[in-house]
């Protein structure tokens, strides 16, 4: 495991693990999409969730920082705690599930920025605006992780002058400026050509290296087996198996992971 570096978020207290979501249902009318998640990360870690489409996925993504609200089960980033489905009423509720987001940054498929706002303001509008924190402080690091991700002389053109390479990591800076505890990317490189995805995942190996805490949805099998520490095999909304990269990807014990694998690489 990466011990966390400078910049990166601690453990929880106690040395529990930094992420622990428990027993996670979901179901859209009659389909049960998610039938009891785990997902366990200690800090400075990387999980990789991989499966075919419509495995849950990103549902289970999604509903580590209440994006998507579970049916049932738990979720706890750090020191905060949310159980589902929320038994309280009102604005408990929400700010509940507002502390439960400011845990952690997403970076999204598509890249989601505001289309009206340069590249730094794109960064530094959640801070400001969603935490309330002064815009020259924001600023100051918003130009920080510019430079951190290789876009500093991009900070003053607008999105649709960006390759989408560029866009996406754009958006992991805006994900890091709200300073997450755990960071979160939902299939990063999709949408991206080919020559695109390498500049992406460089970045994504670089906060790895910083120690940063990071749960990704992904189908980049090499990312998987040289950045993670963990890969969790989905499908039929469960997790079909789990463990080390080289167990996973490489020496699959259920015949469902070899077929999924066999597809997608031709190995096996």
């Amino acid at each position: 495991m990466r011990g966390a570096a400078a910049g990166a978020p601690g453990a929880a207290g106690g040395g529990a693990p930094l992420l622990e979501a428990r027993g996670l249902r979901k179901a859209f009318g009659d389909h049960e999409v998610l039938r009891g998640i785990d997902v366990t990360a200690p800090a400075g870690t990387v999980t990789v969730l991989i499966g075919p489409s419509g495995s849950g996925k990103t549902t289970v993504l999604r509903s580590l920082n209440a994006l998507e609200l579970p049916d049932a089960g738990s979720v706890r980033v750090g020191e905060v705690e949310v159980a589902f489905p929320q038994q309280e009423r009102g604005g408990a509720a929400k700010r509940a599930v507002r502390r439960l987001r400011a845990q952690s940054g997403m970076v999204f498929q598509s890249h989601n920025l505001f289309p009206h706002l340069s590249v730094l303001a794109n960064v530094v509008e959640g801070p400001v605006v969603v935490q309330r924190r002064p815009r020259e402080e924001v600023r100051a690091e918003a130009v920080a992780l510019l430079e951190r991700v290789g876009l500093a002389d991009k900070a003053e053109q607008f999105p649709f002058q960006l390759s989408g390479g560029q866009q996406q990591r754009v958006g992991i800076a805006r994900a890091l400026a709200i300073r997450p505890e755990l960071m979160l990317f939902d299939e990063p490189t999709s949408a991206l050509d080919p020559e695109l995805v390498g500049e992406v995942l460089a970045v994504m190996r670089d906060l790895a290296a910083e120690g940063w805490t990071m749960v990704v949805v992904t189908h980049e099998m090499r990312f998987a087996r040289q950045v993670a520490d963990r890969v969790l095999f989905m499908d039929g909304g469960v997790v079909v198996e789990q463990g080390a990269p080289a167990a996973v990807l490489e020496d699959p014990r259920e015949e469902r992971t070899q077929r999924f694998l066999k597809r997608l690489t031709g190995t096996f």
